[in-house]
């Protein structure tokens, strides 16, 4: 039973002591006394506890375990940890307002495990997720610390800044803060917070107020929008003629605010409009176009102040005119060259570098250092160095100085140069979700409908206007614009840019359609279900965008790094310096060495310079992230949507697939072909029976049966069945109700067996016989006599024996788990080409089986559709779903496959170790890069070529670094499924003409 308490993501509270039999001793031995299920019950029912599990890797033996336990207890706030050794889980029964889990999370792995959060629910309402856009994020040093302030507030769970998206995902309760006070934390440590969204089960619409208001006419009109159903609250800019609303979209909508609105007349001020309000800067891309522009007009600016800085001091020295010009004293001995490379590079030292600063002093007051600090530090020291210089110049009639203004202006335009390219760069590693959010149309066609239903009119609207329960028209070439279902029409739908499916899918009366697709070639009448942040097309863009925020465990080595980095090379940068200069001054190398242009001093003051703004961490915070953005993005394209940086991490290493049948390698489209009653009765009044019991059902066989059934019904469409009392769904076995006053049952041989049925000499070869022929057999029962037998056919997928064929290419171990009778199981598995069958396996046996892979030393992937593949989807390193599978299946995976196809597991596996070689070569090429960069600025090559880095090209190749590793994550956009899938596709699509 423990294997249970991995599955489910959603469990009732009051059956938790029935189901967890293991966890409700647990908790009788730490309370004492009591009954056991009222104890259980009590202990989780607490306002304040939460239950978390945790996935726990690397445990041999009880001694891990207790000494996982014993580091947990020691935590505050720790009410019961309960460790399963076997199972690799552990479960943690906290007050959260002591302390949260990722704290817990942490402890876990400083014990030597690795940990990763399964459930987190025994408390729902404790928590809420908020999404913020942060700008001013320099490196991965400023992520590391905006997520280190976020932990550290009370009523926090866990946070996860993106630096590549410059976005954060923050867990926290509501009871204890408000998002408010994050955006605070996030300001106070020296950021600019934007709130995306707030977790709320609401939208948000801002509305535009035209018209000669008042104070008076806006407090009315808020009054009047906060007496409508489903709003939570309305804001009012005083000042502005703008209105936002929170609102519930299942309740009413944004053209219910505009006719209040428009509805108020104030006296003499006539009637207001209201419009949708639209400030083109709110958004994600809108504020990567501003910031992209600032760079360039910032780096436009400090060409026009570098260029002759540079032309002074490194061309015109050697033209012999102008040289004597700028050679030309103007106070003692400060030449006219020195003065005007002094006010050229004084702007670009303060003015277009005033932004290094900033980010300075915001570092360094919250106790950290980024890539600002070593800019700043670096040009600084080239800039008042340069400053003295001239300043001893104009005091001195025998000073002879050089002056480095050259190299600030020049560092702190090229560094502002790779900041523009960058921002350029990784804007387009999030296109794929710039490309989903353009799907959805900006106009819809709203129909009217009178009493009977019929159409009266029709209006264009704006497509953010659509509510709930509106009818929408879709004339052909346009595009679908919200989910909904078809009531009227047939058409073609193109969907290939929502689920990879290159054939268009014929929709009439009853099909449901997907926002932001195409429809080909006729009209449809759409009755919308689900708007704004309920479309699927907003759950895909959210699930990318929780994807691309989620951070991969090979990530963890660039947050270590990035800790100490800044310190670090500030420390050899001084070092650098005051080892050549010590050098100089006790002459352990020969004059010659020193440049004529300068003295020891200086040129240990270059080298130091040059280490200093040669080191960049960004290159190392930027590896990971951009490499999943790209790769999700990619994904996501194809119609596999990737759950973040794990899935990726972990799809990459996948030594053996599970694969569930019905579903999955079957069609999941099962037919009734054969039915044979072993008592006289009609057949209407057999199926009656048999459709009135599976209706309950939701199993992919009972539908089956169910739709069968209705042929014998035919006076209606959806007919009415018989009620079923006591129904009872027998996990892996059937189904068990009363129905006009008869038990029945309807399952397999096992069912039947149990419950004592008799099962006859024909029956059983009816069951063989449907076996031998890939067909699955299902028994009825009428009071406990067996009265008909049923033969159910699930095709195979097109695509099932060649996609096997290729996993075994690619040495992947293919294995079939089925809940199936094992005669239908090894027909279908010989089909396929699998060798491995484990059959009648009930939905924890599956989770087992996954179990004894992983034990064996294989990374197992679980591919699965249905509610009893749950366990095994948690259970398994990566969970696959198929995108037409059950909600909770696709909750519990870590990959869903939206095209339902098998290719499409290859396709995930193949991306995720392209990806993974990427940010290999990320990695090795940023460690690289600093590993080799900074000995050669610090001199190392200097004794034996006479080799040095001048500051200024330091800091173009610390730019170039950044840029090149984006770069790199970038070719990720040209990824080509393997070829094989190709061909393998073009045979299917020549099948399905023959």
């Amino acid at each position: 039973m423990a294997t249970k308490l991995l599955a489910l993501t959603c469990i009732r509270k009051e059956r938790f002591s029935e189901q967890y039999p293991v966890v409700r001793k647990h908790l009788i031995r730490s309370r004492g006394g009591g009954s056991p299920s009222e104890t259980a019950v009590l202990e989780i029912d607490e306002e304040e506890i939460s239950r978390a599990v945790f996935r726990v890797l690397g445990m041999t033996c009880s001694a891990c375990a207790g000494s996982i336990e014993k580091q947990i207890n020691r935590l505050p706030g720790i009410h019961e940890a309960v460790i399963d050794a076997l199972n690799n889980r552990a479960q943690i029964l906290f007050y959260p307002s002591s302390v949260n889990v990722e704290t817990i999370r942490e402890t876990i792995e400083d014990a030597g495990f690795e940990a990763s959060l399964i459930e987190n629910e025994a408390n729902e309402k404790s928590r809420q997720v908020c999404r913020i856009r942060i700008n001013g994020m320099t490196c991965s040093s400023c992520s590391s610390t905006i997520e280190s302030v976020l932990q550290s507030v009370h009523g926090v769970h866990r946070a996860h800044v993106a630096l590549a998206i410059e976005e954060a995902e923050v867990h926290y309760d509501p009871r204890l803060l408000s998002y408010d006070k994050l955006l605070e934390e996030i300001e106070n440590a020296g950021f600019e917070a934007v709130l995306i969204s707030t977790g709320e089960d609401v939208s948000k619409i801002d509305l535009k107020i035209d018209g000669e208001i008042t104070d008076e006419s806006m407090m009315v009109i808020e009054r009047s929008l906060e007496a409508l159903p489903g709003v939570q609250a309305v804001e009012i800019n005083h000042g502005s003629d703008k209105i936002s609303v929170l609102y519930k979209p299942d309740v009413t909508g944004p053209r219910n605010f505009i006719q209040v609105i428009e509805s108020t007349v104030f006296g003499h001020s006539g009637h207001i409009k209201a419009t949708i309000f639209s400030e083109g800067g709110v958004g994600r891309e809108s504020q990567k176009q501003g910031e992209i522009k600032q760079y360039y007009k910032s780096f436009l600016w400090s060409l026009i102040f570098t260029v002759p800085v540079f032309l002074t001091a490194m061309v015109f020295m050697y033209i012999p005119g102008i040289k004597h010009l700028l050679m030309f004293k103007v106070v003692n001995m400060l030449t006219v060259g020195e003065t005007i490379r002094w006010i050229l590079a004084t702007p670009v030292q303060f003015v277009i570098g005033w932004r290094f600063y900033v980010g300075s002093y915001k570092a360094l007051r919250r106790g950290s250092a980024n890539m600002d600090v070593l800019i700043a530090l670096g040009t600084n020291a080239a800039y008042f160095y340069s400053l003295y210089t001239v300043l001893r110049a104009a005091t001195s009639k025998d000073f002879m100085g050089v002056d480095f203004f050259e190299t600030s202006a020049m560092l702190i335009s090229f560094i502002i140069l790779g900041k523009y390219l960058e921002v350029m760069a990784k804007g387009k590693t999030s296109q794929a979700i710039a490309k989903l959010m353009n799907l959805a149309p900006d106009t819809a066609i709203l129909l009217s409908l009178d009493e009977e239903g019929n159409v009266s009119g029709e209006e264009e609207i704006d497509g953010r206007l659509i509510q709930k329960n509106d009818v929408i028209k879709i004339v052909p070439g346009a595009k679908v614009a919200s989910d909904g279902y078809v009531i009227w029409g047939q058409s073609h739908v193109n969907e290939s840019m929502i689920t990879g499916e290159a054939s268009p899918v014929a929709k009439r009366k009853g099909d449901t359609v997907i926002g932001g697709t195409l429809n080909e070639n006729g009209v449809l009448h759409i009755k919308v279900t689900r708007v704004g942040s309920e479309s699927a097309l907003a759950q895909i863009v959210r699930l990318v965008e929780s994807a691309q925020l989620a951070k991969a465990p090979v990530q963890k080595l660039a947050d270590r790094i990035s800790k100490f980095f800044v310190p670090l090379v500030i420390f050899l940068s001084f070092s650098t310096w005051l080892a050549w200069f010590l050098a100089g001054k006790l002459h352990w190398y020969p004059e010659s060495w020193i440049p004529s242009s300068m003295d020891s001093f200086e040129l240990a003051l270059q080298f130091g310079i040059s280490v200093m703004v040669i080191a960049c961490p960004c290159a190392l915070g930027l590896a990971t992230p951009t490499a999943v953005m790209v790769g999700t993005g990619v994904g996501a394209s194809q119609g596999v949507l990737i759950k973040g940086g794990h899935a990726l991490e972990r799809a990459h290493k996948v030594s053996c697939i599970v694969f569930d049948k019905t579903g999955t390698l079957t069609m999941g489209k099962p037919v009734v072909v054969k039915t044979k009653l072993l008592k006289t009765m009609l057949l209407r009044d057999f199926y009656e029976l048999v459709a009135a019991t599976e209706v309950n059902s939701e199993h992919p066989l009972a539908k089956a049966i169910v739709e069968y059934a209705k042929q014998f019904r035919d006076d209606e469409e959806n007919p009415a069945w018989p009620e079923a009392l006591d129904f009872e769904s027998i996990t892996g076995n059937g189904v068990k109700a009363t129905v006009k006053g008869r038990e029945i049952m309807v399952g397999n041989k096992n069912l039947m067996t149990v419950r004592g049925v008799n099962i006859p000499i024909d029956a059983q070869e009816l069951l063989a016989e449907a076996e031998e022929m890939a067909q699955t057999g299902i028994l009825v029962s009428v009071d406990g006599e067996l009265i008909g037998v049923l033969a159910v056919s699930d095709p195979l997928k097109p695509s099932a024996r060649e996609a096997v064929s290729i996993l075994k290419s690619m040495n992947i171990l293919s294995i079939m788990v089925t809940g199936d009778n094992w005669g239908t199981a090894n027909s279908i598995a010989r089909e396929v080409g699998i060798d491995s069958v484990f059959a009648e396996a009930k939905p924890e046996q599956k989770a087992e089986k996954v179990k004894e892979l992983q034990a064996s030393g294989h990374v197992v992937a679980m591919v699965g559709d249905g509610i009893n593949d749950s366990p095994a989807l948690v259970a398994a390193d990566v969970g696959m779903a198929i995108g037409a599978g059950t909600d909770i299946a696709i909750e519990a995976a870590d990959i869903v496959l939206m095209k339902s196809n098998l290719e499409d597991v290859i396709t995930a596996i193949d991306l995720s170790r392209k990806t993974f070689s990427r940010i290999r070569l990320n990695y090795v090429w940023a460690l690289g890069y600093n590993l080799m960069g900074i000995p050669i600025a610090a001199g190392v090559l200097f004794p034996s070529t006479r080799f040095r880095l001048p500051p200024w090209i330091a800091g173009a190749a610390m730019a170039a670094s950044s840029v090149s590793v984006v770069c790199c994550s970038l070719l990720l956009k040209n990824y080509k499924r393997p070829k094989m899938l190709d061909d393998m596709e073009v045979r299917e699509v020549q099948v399905d003409r023959v």
